[in-house]
């Protein structure tokens, strides 16, 4: 397995400081658990954090493409990105040098 390349590590830092707060944990869960979108309100009554706390902490996790939000009409829609649900495990596997399949 080779080395992680500057840009890599650099990328897989970022991903890592996003997470690295229990809010966002929390709120990445529920959302990535949900069978469909989730509004913000939903997220807020679940997490039971205020709408500014938890709107600030998808603001960050949507920066970082760990959600995406969209707005309908007066709501905003949130789902996890499915691409994280894969891209994350893996980066995982390359910075601790774990051949794929090897737990």
């Amino acid at each position: 397995m080779k080395n992680l390349t500057a840009s890599e590590a650099d990328e897989f830092a970022q991903w890592f400081q996003c997470l690295a707060d229990g809010t966002r944990l929390r709120i990445l869960n529920l959302v990535a658990g949900a069978d469909e979108p989730m509004t913000v309100g939903d997220i807020v009554d679940a997490i039971g954090k205020s709408q500014s706390t938890v709107s600030r902490h998808l603001a960050i996790l949507a920066v970082d493409r760990f959600v995406f939000m969209e707005t309908e009409g007066v709501r905003t829609l949130v789902t996890a990105n499915p691409a994280c649900m894969t891209a994350l495990p893996d980066a995982v596997t390359k910075i601790m040098r774990q051949p794929k399949g090897r737990s």
